[in-house]
């Protein structure tokens, strides 16, 4: 299954094992609780989906790659004890405990989250002194004589052999005590991620346009050669930051990250070609409603790969206006409580009070949120912008020396200031969106182009919130019309091909 899938299966999974009767027992005992297995090609995010599962989840995370880790360090060390047996006195050896085991406890302590994950990666990729430990580990949900905490889920990850030469295999008897997840790299499910994570549009476009070099590994007499999500995801950032940098990026640099060098060069050359269709049609001007016929006719003129860049541009460009519209909509919704929390408790108390308590309070949630590593990047940005609200309304109301009902004016004030500009970024966005649809129809009409560009809409997470929330009259309609024109031909295209087989 593709990584998307698997971290449903997974959600599911841990669903189904923290479920409790009505006597507060496990519906599904420990023992029976089979540690899930993700075995897949490097680089595609079974790291990352763990972090995201357990924000939505609402559980903890402890997460080790088990091959940085000797026996010693996973069973624990050995020390003596004595012990008496039938009145005879005996020296026993037993284990300190397992420094896994331990960061167990370590988070229960620090999150206060009793229930959680311990995933353990290349749990098949370990040492012949270690490969016994991880076998007892998936089996007995034991390291050493130390068990998994009641309430944890253990998933652990691997490679197949043809990735890595260090992989054993299981047995049986193992396989047949865990729940094995085979994953694969998909790049249609990847695009949906990237769009969410910000991938540079860049990347995303080239691997539109070679899909096959998404991912790669090839082995040569130089050694591995190889393309991964991860390598892609990384060398997006970096692309980012050389853009705010004012630097270039070339063939080396881009190899660092992608180490093939057929797919590091044409991908440089690919950028270069990016950087220049943003110069020569100018999309900043046509999302601003200067819409040329020169520049119509000249991309009409294009060959495919160049119109498929130019349409990227345009969709890298309405995404930025999409999140932006989102993350401040979310910021907006999440202060509008607050008032409403102030205006409840006006009666009994003093609005710089109440201000000062909320202050305190919100900042005490995040960092307790942030222990328990419940917060991505764009939920700890937001309410870190919360924050500075709440305490510019404490100060304002502070220094104004005001209360009751003139004080909640006040801070009233500010915040419709916030309303305000939620508005005015959403008539941006209404706008721009409404100038692409312009440009597309000038220069394509309803043709391929058209249904890829709806396409890109609707694979990012942001046009689809934006479009839920706010509606685009124009998006529904070529959405409706040349969408279900394209999955008829796909149906027509399938039942032909049935018809040959059955000939």
């Amino acid at each position: 299954m593709n990584i998307k899938r698997a971290k449903e299966e997974i959600k599911h999974s841990i669903c189904a094992y923290l479920n409790k009767n009505e006597y507060g027992e496990y519906r599904i005992p420990a023992i029976r609780q089979r540690p899930l297995l993700l075995i897949g090609p490097p680089g595609i995010g079974k790291t990352q989906i763990m972090e995201q599962v357990a924000r939505e989840c609402k559980v903890a995370l402890v997460s080790y790659t088990i091959t940085h880790h000797t026996r010693q360090s996973a069973v624990g060390l050995p020390f003596i004890r004595e012990k008496e047996f039938g009145g005879k006195t005996y020296s026993v050896t037993e284990y300190t405990m397992s420094e896994i085991i331990a960061s167990v406890y370590d988070k229960i302590e620090q999150t206060g989250l009793k229930e959680g994950i311990l995933f353990i990666d290349e749990i098949n990729c370990v040492s012949e002194t270690l490969a016994p430990t991880m076998l007892q580990f998936l089996q007995c949900k034991t390291f050493g004589n130390q068990k998994v905490p009641e309430g944890w889920v253990i998933v652990a990850a691997g490679n197949p052999p043809e990735y890595n030469r260090s992989v054993r295999e299981f047995d049986v008897v193992t396989l047949d005590r865990i729940k094995k997840i085979d994953v694969e790299a998909d790049f249609s499910v990847w695009k949906e991620y990237a769009y969410q994570a910000g991938v540079h549009q860049a990347v995303i476009s080239y691997l539109e346009l070679k899909k096959e070099n998404f991912y790669r590994v090839e082995t040569t007499v130089d050694g591995k050669m190889f393309a991964t999500a991860r390598g892609w995801e990384d060398l997006s950032q970096m692309i980012s930051v050389y853009e705010e940098l004012g630097l270039s990026m070339d063939r080396e640099v881009i190899y660092q990250y992608i180490q093939h060098w057929k797919i590091a060069k044409d991908f440089a050359n690919y950028l270069e070609l990016y950087y220049k269709y943003q110069r020569d049609y100018k999309v900043e001007e046509i999302l601003q409603g200067h819409i040329t016929e020169e520049a119509c006719d000249k991309i009409r003129r294009a060959a495919f790969d160049e119109k498929l860049s130019v349409i990227g541009l345009l969709i890298a460009r309405l995404h930025e206006y999409f999140r932006k519209s989102s993350e401040v909509d979310a910021l907006v919704t999440e202060l509008y409580e607050k008032m409403k929390q102030v205006k409840s408790r006006m009666e009994a108390e003093q609005v710089f009070g109440i201000l000062e308590d909320l202050c305190q309070q919100y900042d005490s949630e995040t960092e307790q949120l942030k222990k328990a590593e419940q917060l991505d990047k764009d939920s700890l940005h937001r309410r870190i912008q919360i924050q500075q609200r709440l305490e510019t309304y404490r100060d304002e109301v502070k220094t104004a020396h005001r209360d009751g009902e003139d004080a909640f004016v006040c801070i009233k004030e500010k915040f419709v200031a916030e309303t305000q500009q939620r508005e005015q970024i959403i008539e941006a966005t209404d706008q721009i969106l409404n100038y692409a649809f312009d440009f597309m129809e000038k220069t394509f009409g309803d043709s391929q182009e058209m249904v890829i560009f709806l396409t890109e809409l609707n694979t990012d997470y942001y046009a689809v919130w934006y479009v839920d929330q706010n509606g685009c009259d124009r998006y529904y309609q070529y959405n409706k019309s040349l969408l279900f024109s394209e999955r008829q031909k796909g149906i027509m295209q399938e039942l032909n091909e049935i018809e040959e087989m059955i000939e």
